[in-house]
């Protein structure tokens, strides 16, 4: 198991033998003792955005994180040592997460690695019986996506999407008034992410670090020399495992315009933008601006700046009554028609701890549609990432069925919507 995935281990864990363990703790111990308030093992898996997810999973009452796992050994000794349950236990260090799969006890699989192994390692981890809590984007590619939603179905998981402005009080909040009609029939809406981030410059082959086990952080991706401006964090910017800046921060924006709009998938995508500022590896643009239609005459634009902080905002929602703005922590303010202010409510959080509150209410209670970020959604806000680099990449506007979001009339298109997988590791459901 530990050499490679074991595909028929992962799929011995039949759909109809999941039903059967329900929602709820592990199949290990749900025919024990426990209630269904008792404590929830969990193993974190990438220790970047995972370090401090796995501190605010600790803090959860009957908690316990028995593995932070990260395929650099040196920062998964570190966390190892900074974490501990309520109870005081210490997790173990491991760089191998398919340890935290082979573990029964083990409930839930927290998944913060790379953007090319979201998708993968929740579908290996909702056929070995293990709740998903995945960072945003939930997929590297449309085609995951749709994997990921048929894996958390056919396994009968809770897999939660990392877009933890869901359970944002002032959000939620804001959101209903929008569907209530605070500013009549929302048409459009503009979404902005803005940051100064520096040159990867040219990268060089160079000897892989003893302390990262590469080989495990390639996983699905097909294989590539080690370069030293790749590893930890810049890969977001070259295509082979990252979405951009697109992919990155903008999901949580466009996630929001999509939820207060009430739409689901485009029928039009355009883009425009590309590497402007610096001169070195990225792939990814720096500056870049998308579009996309909707039917009903609807429209979501988003801008994003990876290399000017000066920007403009987070998301604005146009009505035919008035306009609503909305920030990051759910601060919010109304405007009517003749854009005079009639209303502004502070907000109080990004709501990322009421995000793992809810993901484990949701195991605890057997409620998986009343998580926030369910999986389909989180799919759908993925998809938007994905098909705005798809007509960067092309250089055309993308005609989409508005029941799916596939391409329609554009192979070369389309040829994107999924990747070449090494095989150890490729996804299947």
């Amino acid at each position: 198991m530990l050499e490679s995935i074991d595909r028929r281990k992962f799929l011995g864990n039949s759909a109809a033998g999941s039903a059967a363990v329900g929602l709820g703790l592990s199949a290990a111990r749900a025919n024990g003792s426990e209630s269904p308030n008792e404590k929830i093992i969990v193993g974190i898996m990438g220790l970047r955005r995972g370090r401090r997810l796995a501190s605010l999973f600790a803090e959860q009452p009957n908690v316990e994180i028995r593995y932070v796992c990260d395929v650099d050994s040196l920062r998964a000794e570190v966390c190892a040592e900074d974490i501990s349950s309520a109870d005081g236990k210490k997790p173990q260090a491991i760089t191998d997460f398919r340890r935290i799969l082979d573990d029964k006890q083990v409930d839930a699989l927290v998944c913060a690695a790379p953007n090319h192994w979201h998708a993968p390692a929740t579908i290996f981890g909702c056929s070995a019986d293990k709740h998903v809590y995945v960072e945003k984007p939930c997929s590297h590619n449309p085609y995951e996506g749709e994997l990921m939603v048929q894996a958390a179905r056919k396994y009968n998981r809770a897999v939660q999407v990392g877009t933890q402005r869901r359970s944002s009080e002032g959000i939620r909040h804001a959101i209903a008034k929008l569907h209530e009609g605070v500013i009549g029939r929302v048409y459009l809406v503009r979404c902005w992410y803005d940051s100064t981030r520096g040159s990867i410059g040219l990268g060089k082959l160079v000897n892989v670090p003893p302390h990262i086990d590469y080989d495990l952080w390639q996983g699905p991706a097909p294989r590539r020399p080690y370069r030293d401006n790749v590893v930890h964090y810049k890969w977001h910017w070259r295509w082979h495992w990252g979405n951009g800046e697109l992919g990155n921060n903008g999901v949580h924006s466009l996630d929001l315009a999509r939820w207060g709009m009430n739409v689901d998938f485009p029928i039009r995508v355009t883009s425009s933008g590309g590497r402007y500022h610096f001169e070195d590896d990225q792939e990814t643009p720096d500056t870049h601006t998308v579009c996309y239609e909707f039917e009903g005459r609807r429209s979501i634009t988003w801008q994003g700046m990876s290399c000017n902080k000066h920007g403009s905002g987070f998301v604005t929602f146009y009505g035919d009554q008035g306009s609503l703005e909305l920030s990051g922590n759910g601060s919010h303010t109304t405007f009517d028609r003749s854009d005079k202010k009639i209303e502004e409510v502070d907000g109080v959080s990004h709501g990322l701890t009421e995000h793992i509150t809810n993901f484990l209410q949701a195991i605890r209670e057997n409620k998986p549609l009343e998580l926030n970020a369910k999986v389909l959604d989180g799919h759908k806000s993925a998809l938007l990432c994905h098909l705005g680099n798809i007509a960067h990449r092309t250089g055309r506007a993308l005609n989409c069925a508005s029941e799916n979001g596939h391409i329609l009339n554009d192979q070369q298109a389309m040829d994107l919507w999924s990747r070449e997988y090494d095989q150890a590791f490729e996804p299947k459901v």
